[in-house]
C-alpha cells in the first residue's frame, strides 16, 4: 500500500509508521507532507522518505494551499493519506477527492472533544477515561467513521501534558495497527 503522511509538527507518528514498516508494516512511504517546516520533514528525509513542505503562509487563499497540497499528492499516487498531526482544517472539497482513502489519528475518544484542546477537555469534564481514535476523515471536523479506538485510565494528579505524554505511545500502536488493517483490507 502506497502511504502518504500529512503532518505539522515533531513527526512522533511518522516515525511510528517509518519503524514499523521498517519491521514488518506492508506499506510504502511515498511522501512526507508538511504544512510548514518542522522536525518531522527532518525526520522523513534522514529515513529516506521523500519529504516537502507546502507552507499555508506561501497561498494568498485556503483553495490555492490545498490545490498545491493535491498536487504533490497527486503525483505520487497514495492508496492512503494519513493525517498524522496535520493541524489544518481540510476543505469539504479537498476531503471528496479522497473520500475513502484519507484517515486522522485524534487524541480523544471520538465523538468525545473534536478538535483542539482535548486532555484539558476531558480533565474538566472530569472523565475518568482518555484516549485516541483513528478515523475516516470526513468534511465534519473529527466526525468521520472510526476505524479503531485506544483507551487508557486518566489517573488522580493527572494534567493535560501528563495525559498527552502517556497517550503517545497508545496512539502510536493505534495508528500503526489501522493501517496494517487497511494495508489487509484495503483503504476504503
Amino acid at each position: 500500500m502506497r502511504v502518504a503522511v500529512l503532518l505539522s509538527g515533531r513527526g512522533t507518528n511518522l516515525r511510528a509508521i517509518i519503524d514499523a514498516a521498517q519491521r514488518d508494516l506492508p506499506v510504502d512511504l511515498v511522501l512526507a507532507l508538511a504544512d510548514r517546516q518542522c522536525a518531522g520533514v527532518e525526520l522523513a528525509r534522514q529515513a529516506g522518505v521523500p519529504a516537502a513542505v507546502v507552507a499555508r503562509s506561501e497561498f494568498g487563499s485556503r483553495s490555492d494551499f490545498e490545490r498545491a497540497l493535491g498536487a504533490h499528492l497527486v503525483a505520487v499516487r497514495p492508496d492512503l493519506i494519513v493525517l498524522a498531526g496535520f493541524m489544518r482544517v481540510l476543505s469539504g472539497e479537498f476531503v471528496a477527492r479522497w473520500e475513502g482513502r484519507m484517515i486522522n489519528i485524534h487524541p480523544s475518544l471520538l465523538p468525545k472533544y473534536p478538535g483542539l484542546d482535548t486532555h484539558a477537555r476531558a480533565l474538566a469534564a472530569g472523565d475518568t477515561e482518555h484516549g485516541a481514535t483513528v478515523h475516516f476523515v470526513t468534511a465534519e471536523l473529527d466526525a468521520g467513521p472510526a476505524i479503531a479506538q485506544a483507551r487508557m485510565p486518566v489517573l488522580p494528579g493527572d494534567t493535560a501534558e501528563s495525559l498527552a505524554e502517556r497517550l503517545l505511545p497508545l496512539e502510536h500502536r493505534l495508528l500503526v495497527d489501522a493501517i496494517r488493517t487497511l494495508a489487509r483490507t484495503g483503504a476504503s
